[in-house]
């Protein structure tokens, strides 16, 4: 349990109002902001179609999601567009509703229909698992990411018996039950968002999705540092 809180804090530590760790704290406020006020039909109007799509695109390219690799790299920011207007629909608000403490069956299904909603949001290229929960993370935080951190954590935990590729009922009960097992130490932790007009701490409170995957990124972080015997960096990839 304290591995838990301190890897957190050890992530913590390089969050700044420049630093891309941030960016997280940003693309978060602005959508969960139209929650909250109860206008989330309003992330599609004319006004901030383009500036939704901005801030998805931004948190997308600060975090690697735009590299050579990704067929993102090839496109434009309008690619968004259908997305964006999924999720303004007034029945996407159960989407913000949902956090670990919460995973029974119902909000797994709804989590698996999030998934499929994004996967087809895209007219061309299908999106990979990895980016479908990274874009549910950074609007929703309702999903740790499902990237290669992850995976490889999982085979650690397990010694190597588990092996998860992709979102589906099996690898969100592994995390439920990861949350159930350390949920004393997870429900302690209260980070606030930085707000980025004044770059004060905000009243929005990191979701428990959200702190266990800071606590898996760090996790893997150190594992991969031993292995490759290098000296940690304040600006890990992912």
């Amino acid at each position: 349990m304290n591995n838990i809180k301190n890897q957190v804090n050890n992530f913590l530590e390089s969050r700044d109002k420049n630093h891309r760790y941030s960016s997280f704290d940003y693309c978060y406020n602005y959508f969960y902001n139209f929650y909250k006020n109860d206008k989330i039909n309003e992330i599609w109007n004319d006004n901030n179609i383009e500036k939704s799509c901005l801030h998805l695109w931004f948190y997308l390219a600060s975090w690697w999601m735009m590299r050579g690799s990704s067929f993102l790299l090839q496109k434009n920011l309008s690619i968004f567009k259908n997305l964006i207007q999924e999720i303004s629909r007034k029945d996407s608000k159960i989407y913000w509703e949902i956090d670990i403490d919460n995973y029974n069956d119902e909000n797994i299904e709804r989590l698996l229909e999030l998934k499929n909603i994004i996967y087809e949001s895209f007219p061309e290229n299908k999106p990979s698992d990895t980016l479908i929960t990274k874009i549910m993370l950074w609007i929703f935080w309702n999903i740790p990411a499902f990237d290669r951190f992850f995976k490889d954590w999982i085979k650690i935990i397990s010694k190597n018996k588990i092996s998860i590729t992709s979102v589906d009922k099996i690898s969100l009960n592994i995390i439920k039950d990861f949350y159930l097992k350390n949920k004393n130490v997870i429900d302690k932790f209260e980070i606030k968002t930085l707000d980025f007009q004044n770059l004060n701490y905000t009243n929005i409170k990191y979701t428990k999705a959200k702190v266990i995957d800071m606590y898996w990124f760090m996790t893997w972080y150190n594992n991969y540092l031993q292995l490759k015997n290098a000296k940690p960096t304040k600006n890990p990839p992912r």
